[in-house]
């Protein structure tokens, strides 16, 4: 598994890339910019080409992937050296002893990619020139890029900054350096991405190269900046892009803020929360998430609440609160103009028990919301709203039954976050009662028990019911799903013990489901969704597509779901200050250990069932860094 860097703009875009250079993602990128923050992703600038010329010869410190497994040029066999803290950092060493250095930062403040180069300890002006192309697309995020006749090669020089516009609809590119541009229109064409190819998508790209900046290293150091314009820009400050002499102290900007976190996991959950219009959301993962509803919920907790970024998460609730349909909150907005997705039995009740918790910790942290009384009234109407919603009865099938349960689910729709669907069909339906669902609702219960006693009653009766419904005596767990009953050892019953404000079970009980958790599905990267001994069980998520879906709930495992099993580990064994330090040896160590394995400094969306647990999927997900913080900070902290 190649390492991968991320640099996030704060707005939905980012660059990315691999430690070793090569692109191997559609999706790396040095200029990816979200035109509507945080949607409607664009690729820009792919990447560089870059060589560097000395009185010895012209040395590649670039290199790129091509169709047929080439690997050219061969600027990667120069790495001498390659740190990523506190931003990507790269020493070459040519064959004449000449070391060059490149950088690539992204500045919050101003939202540009910032690539810079230095030749430490050359003083000859002349001796060591450096040549560097960029490579453009001008393509949705998720698509592919061939040559066409439609691109624009020629710029505009405007606030002496060049200015690209690839192709109508499609955000320009301005580009400041201090070197001299000279225009040479080429296209690359058919380079490979492996990551693609493996994940059964296509694979193959050309993209555009309108020219080449040529900078003289041994006097001075040399940077470009790369930055987003929108297609038609409105008055700026400064013009378009960013100048030169704002450039000495992006640097030294991004060096005080990154050193500002207390430790790297801190750091990477700054990169999850991003603007959406005049407030605050939070994207579910990178490269290809935008903000999902459940997933910013679930991460909210250690990202912002867990961290003290507490206005943070009175922005993000305060807007999803507004989104309330029909008791249901939407579980994604889509890229590109689609009306927003209500499509999950479980966001909303993640809102809640987000909610509960944020306004408990302006409780004890003694945090004045900016409009306090407004603020608490918007967020309890809200919870109002989607109690009702749900026991009155909502979309697919959503409703309290006279149990006090609730039950959820259509044919063909996967509701809960076991979501993923292949062939028109779900792979894990859970039509009935799934059990985190139970565990979701009546937490959901008595929190809104708190503020009314309309639902006092309510909280009552399925606290009762749940035991009943759901406790098999012949394994020691809680079945996954009754109505109909489903016996799968999975993850899901842990919620009734850990994860949530209110536990479930009493305590030989809980127990029981703990210790039948940790042997079946714990691993160091977090829980199995399903158990080895299940014949339906998936040991590797891989292969195309199809096989990718139907593997993802049935072995692969979820680090997120580390926050409600150590959790629950914890109370059942009285959550002693003893018992905290042996959970974080035991289960929260070795799972940071593994943070950086794909995505460096975070951790991935999903891991391999069986050993060694390969890091899969998304390699910088929000869920998994918050829940490790919610961990580190909260629940093993006191």
């Amino acid at each position: 598994m190649t390492l991968e860097w991320l640099e996030a703009d704060g707005r939905g875009g980012f660059a990315s890339g691999t430690a070793d250079l090569v692109r191997t993602r559609r999706y790396h990128a040095l200029l990816l910019s979200a035109a509507k923050p945080p949607v409607e992703r664009f690729v820009l600038v792919n990447g560089i080409e870059a060589w560097v010329v000395t009185p010895q010869g012209r040395f590649a410190i670039s290199s790129q992937q091509y169709v047929g497994g080439v690997l050219f040029p061969d600027g990667q066999s120069r790495v001498e050296e390659f740190r990523d803290d506190p931003w990507p950092r790269w020493v070459f060493r040519l064959e004449d002893g000449t070391r060059i250095e490149q950088e690539i930062l992204v500045s919050r403040r101003v939202g540009a990619t910032r690539i810079g180069f230095s030749a430490p300890g050359f003083g000859e002006p002349g001796r060591i020139v450096l040549e560097v192309r960029l490579l453009m697309s001008g393509r949705d995020y998720h698509s592919l890029h061939r040559e066409n006749g439609a691109f624009r090669f020629e710029p505009e020089e405007r606030d002496g900054a060049r200015i690209w516009r690839p192709y109508s609809g499609v955000p320009s590119v301005a580009v400041r350096s201090n070197g001299e541009y000279r225009h040479d229109p080429l296209w690359y064409r058919d380079f490979f991405y492996p990551e693609e190819s493996a994940r059964g998508l296509d694979a193959i790209e050309d993209l555009a190269s309108p020219g080449h900046f040529e900078f003289d290293l041994s006097a001075g150091d040399a940077f470009l900046a790369l930055e987003a314009v929108p297609e038609e820009p409105g008055p700026r400050r400064d013009g378009v892009g960013v100048h030169e002499h704002e450039h000495a102290g992006i640097r030294a900007a991004e060096t005080f803020r990154r050193a500002a976190f207390p430790s790297r996991l801190e750091r990477a959950a700054d990169e999850y929360v991003v603007a959406r219009g005049a407030g605050k959301t939070v994207v579910a993962g990178y490269p290809w998430f935008t903000d999902w509803g459940r997933d910013t919920f679930i991460s909210l907790r250690g990202l912002c609440l867990a961290t003290g970024r507490l206005s943070d998460a009175g922005q993000i609730l305060g807007a999803w609160a507004r989104c309330v349909s029909e008791g249901m909150l939407p579980n994604r907005f889509p890229d590109r103009g689609e009306e927003p997705e209500y499509n999950s039995v479980d966001a909303s009740l993640w809102f809640v028990v987000a909610v509960h918790d944020y306004l408990e910790a302006c409780r004890l942290r003694e945090h004045r919301l900016v409009d306090a009384d407004a603020d608490r009234t918007r967020l309890i109407g809200a919870i109002e709203q989607i109690l009702e919603g749900y026991s009155e009865g909502t979309r697919y099938g959503i409703r309290a039954d006279s149990d006090g349960l609730l039950a959820a689910g259509t044919e063909g729709v996967a509701l809960t976050w076991m979501d993923a669907r292949t062939g028109g069909r779900a792979i894990t339906p859970r039509i009935g009662k799934p059990v985190e669902v139970q565990a979701l609702w009546i937490n959901a219960l008595t929190i809104g028990s708190i503020y009314s006693d309309r639902w006092v009653a309510a909280a009552r009766l399925a606290c009762e019911t749940f035991p009943i419904r759901f406790w098999n005596p012949e394994t020691g767990t809680l079945h996954d799903v009754v109505d109909p009953i489903d016996t799968s050892l999975r993850p899901n019953q842990i919620l009734a013990i850990g994860g949530l404000p209110y536990p479930l079970l009493g305590v030989e009980q809980a127990r029981s489901v703990v210790d039948a958790v940790q042997r079946s599905l714990w691993t160091p990267k977090g829980l199995r969704t399903l158990s080895p001994e299940d014949s339906r069980y998936r040991g590797r998520y891989q292969g195309g597509v199809e096989e990718r879906d139907e593997a993802y709930h049935q072995g692969t495992v979820w680090p997120w779901l580390a926050g409600p099993f150590i959790e629950a580990w914890v109370r059942v064994r009285g959550a002693t200050p003893e018992t905290r330090r042996e959970a974080r040896a035991r289960f929260l160590e070795p799972l940071l250990a593994a943070a950086g394995e794909a995505g460096l400094g975070h951790l991935p969306e999903i891991a391999d069932g069986d050993a060694p647990h390969a890091p899969r999927g998304c390699p910088f997900q929000a869920w998994s860094v918050g829940e490790a913080l919610r961990l580190e900070l909260d629940v093993l902290a006191r």
